[in-house]
C-alpha cells in the first residue's frame, strides 16, 4: 500500500475509521441476521449513489464477521457496531488485518503519483491468491472491492471465477456506484443491497462526526447537506470547495458596496475557478436565500426575497447555458439581494 501522504483516499475520515454506520439500518440488519443464522451468502453487492456510505457499511460488515469469528460466535448487534478498543478494530484501522483484502485502484509510479484508471487484472489475481491461503482465527477471509465500477474487463472476469467457485468461509463485499455497467453474470451471483440516499438530518450527523480541521461552519454544512442529494460525500465536497469558501465570504460581508461585490466576483475569474465552483456557490446562495424568504414569508421583505431568488436562479441558468461572465452574474445576484433587503 502507498504511504498515506501519496494516496488522496487516505484521510482521517476514511470508511475504516467510522465509529458507526448512519442510515442503512435495514441493509445492516439483513446482513447481520444472515450471519447470525449461519446463512451468509458469500458475495454481496452494495449499490446506490456515490458518497452515501456504501464503503463504510462494507467495512463494518467485514469487521462484524471478522470480530465475531475471532470471538467464536456471531454478534447480537444488528447495527454492525465494532468495539473501538477491540483488536479487530485496531487491525482494520491500520489496514493490517491478516484475513482482510481490499481490492482497489493502485497508485502509478509517476511524479506526482496518481490513482490508476482501473483495477488491474494482476490485483484481481492477487485477491484470488489471498483466498487460497488458510485463514487465521475463526477461519473467515473477507475482501472489500471498492469499487467494482473500477474493474477492467480482465479483472472483472478474474473476480467472476472467484465468485462462481468461492472457497469455504469466504466473503466478498463489492461496492458499486453504477451497477448497470457490471457483468450480468457477476451481479447475478451476488446478494444485492440497494442502499438509498440519507435524509438531510442523517447527512448532518455524518458531517458532524467527521474529524474536520479546520471546522466548517454549521450553516455551511447544513446548506451543503440540503444540496447533496442525501450523499455525505457530496456534501463534504460542497462544503470544502472554493464555491463554499466564496459563499462563506458572502455571508461575512457587512456592506454590499461596489468594491465588496467586485472582490467577491473576482473569485470566479475563469482562470482561477471552475464551473463546479460557481455552481456550488450559486446553489448555496440560492438555498440560503430560499430559507431566508421562508423565514420572512409574512412580511413584504419575504416577497421581495422570493422575487430575488427567482431572478437569480434565472440568471445563473442563463449564465451557464450561454457561457456568460460568471463574475457579472455574482455581482448581479448580490445586487438583487441587497435591493430586496433594503426594500420596505
Amino acid at each position: 500500500m502507498a504511504e498515506a501522504g501519496d494516496d488522496p483516499r487516505e484521510v482521517p475520515w476514511h470508511p475504516r475509521f467510522a465509529a458507526r454506520v448512519v442510515g442503512h439500518r435495514a441493509g445492516a440488519a439483513h446482513f447481520a441476521g444472515a450471519f447470525a443464522a449461519g446463512k451468509l451468502h458469500h458475495a454481496w453487492l452494495l449499490t446506490g449513489p456515490r458518497g452515501i456510505g456504501k464503503a463504510t457499511l462494507a467495512w463494518k460488515m467485514a469487521g462484524h464477521v471478522l470480530d465475531a469469528a475471532r470471538a467464536g460466535g456471531a454478534s447480537a448487534s444488528d447495527r454492525l457496531v465494532l468495539p473501538p478498543d477491540s483488536a479487530t478494530a485496531h487491525w482494520l484501522a491500520g489496514r493490517s488485518h491478516p484475513d482482510l483484502f481490499v481490492l482497489e485502484r493502485q497508485l502509478n509510479d509517476g511524479k506526482p503519483r496518481r490513482l490508476k484508471a482501473e483495477i488491474s487484472v494482476d490485483d484481481a489475481r492477487a485477491l484470488s491468491h489471498f483466498f487460497s491461503h488458510t485463514a487465521g482465527a475463526g477461519g473467515w477471509r473477507v475482501a472489500i472491492i471498492d469499487a467494482a465500477d473500477d474493474l477492467s474487463g480482465e479483472s472483472a472476469n478474474a473476480l467472476l471465477k472467484l465468485v462462481e467457485e468461492p472457497p469455504p468461509r469466504s466473503l466478498l463485499l463489492m461496492v458499486a456506484h453504477r451497477p448497470g455497467g457490471l457483468l450480468r453474470t457477476l451481479k447475478s451471483r451476488c446478494t444485492r443491497l440497494a442502499l438509498s440516499p440519507l435524509s438531510d438530518d442523517e447527512v448532518m450527523t455524518v458531517l458532524r462526526d467527521l474529524p474536520l480541521e479546520p471546522r466548517i461552519a454549521e450553516a455551511t454544512l447544513a446548506e451543503a447537506a440540503a444540496l447533496s442529494g442525501g450523499s455525505p460525500g457530496r456534501a463534504l465536497e460542497l462544503a470544502a470547495s472554493a464555491g463554499a469558501e466564496a459563499f462563506a465570504a458572502f455571508r461575512q460581508m457587512k456592506h454590499f458596496g461596489a468594491a465588496q461585490k467586485i472582490e467577491l466576483a473576482n473569485r470566479f475569474a475563469r482562470r482561477t475557478a471552475t464551473l463546479d465552483d460557481f455552481n456550488i456557490f450559486a446553489g448555496l446562495l440560492l438555498g440560503w436565500l430560499a430559507g431566508l424568504a421562508r423565514e420572512r414569508a409574512t412580511g413584504n421583505d419575504g416577497a421581495n426575497l422570493a422575487a430575488a431568488h427567482q431572478k437569480i436562479s434565472h440568471s445563473i441558468h442563463r449564465t451557464n447555458a450561454l457561457n456568460l461572465d460568471r463574475r457579472q452574474a455574482v455581482i448581479d445576484a448580490v445586487t438583487l439581494i441587497d435591493d430586496a433587503l433594503r426594500a420596505v
